[in-house]
């Protein structure tokens, strides 16, 4: 199964870079990449998963309403993108509830951060994507961490894919500056080796972020970006459509193992 999934937020990453953006620019624009991105859902007839801040849901409950009238799911990404205190685990999972009109069964922690399991089970939660079990310099180290699916406790952990050999990721980033040639080889090797894909991206992706002064952004996190990005993300799709691959969100992978009983 593919599992292609979007962390939707209030766009706060051009503070990593010293810019600033007004509160207003920042849901806009996530707005407007959450747009394409459904487009594009729509166009291929497949499923995904939004993993949302609270935050952005109570600004944008109109695209909420949109992602889940298109059958896709929704799940937390916290209640803040850039604050995080464990209370936020259940409230955010409660407002995410109150604005699709769905339960909320995954969570995933803002830039892949560690989060308590027992934390995550009291909140109500089924199922973590907060893992990318590879080695990003500055970042995280999980090499020692499982590649593949487990069980922590009652809770499902469903890691990040990367690359059977040398755990190469294959998140937002590698997308963007791989050939897509190879990036597809690995997406090929990855899935006949663990019978699924997580893929992960985010709506800004799908804008333009080319200015500088504005952004503030390095070039490998704007190549492939914008108009480019929906390119070259519909052809990603396209591909594994003649691959056979089936799409689904979280919820039907997480019921689909329950009922293989692995």
């Amino acid at each position: 199964m593919i599992l292609l999934s979007f962390d939707i937020e209030e766009f706060d990453m051009p503070f990593e870079y010293d810019r600033s953006l007004p509160f207003e620019e920042q849901i806009a624009i996530s707005v407007t990449g959450t747009q394409a991105i459904l487009d594009i859902l729509k166009k291929n007839n497949v499923t995904a998963t939004f993993f949302c801040t609270a935050n952005f849901a109570v600004n944008a409950a109109g695209m909420i309403k949109q992602i889940v009238q298109d059958g896709h799911e929704v799940a937390s990404h916290g209640y803040y993108h850039s604050e995080f205190e464990a209370g936020h685990l259940k409230s955010s999972r409660e407002k995410l509830e109150e604005v699709s009109g769905q339960p909320v069964r995954g969570f995933r922690m803002p830039r892949m951060m560690p989060v308590d399991v027992r934390e995550l089970r009291a909140a109500g939660y089924q199922y973590n994507s907060s893992l990318n079990p590879t080695f990003l310099p500055g970042r995280y180290n999980h090499l020692n961490s499982s590649r593949i699916w487990y069980y922590e406790g009652e809770v499902l952990q469903v890691p990040a894919s990367v690359s059977p050999s040398f755990r190469i990721p294959l998140f937002w980033l590698s997308f963007h500056n791989l050939p897509l040639s190879i990036y597809k080889r690995l997406c090929r090797r990855s899935y006949s080796t663990d019978g699924y894909l997580n893929l992960y991206f985010h709506p800004w992706e799908f804008t333009d972020l080319g200015p500088k002064e504005k952004f503030g952004f390095p070039g490998y996190v704007i190549k492939y970006s914008g108009d480019k990005m929906k390119i070259r993300f519909d052809h990603l799709i396209q591909w594994m459509k003649t691959m056979n691959y089936p799409f689904g969100t979280f919820k039907m992978f997480m019921e689909s193992e329950i009922q293989s009983g692995k």
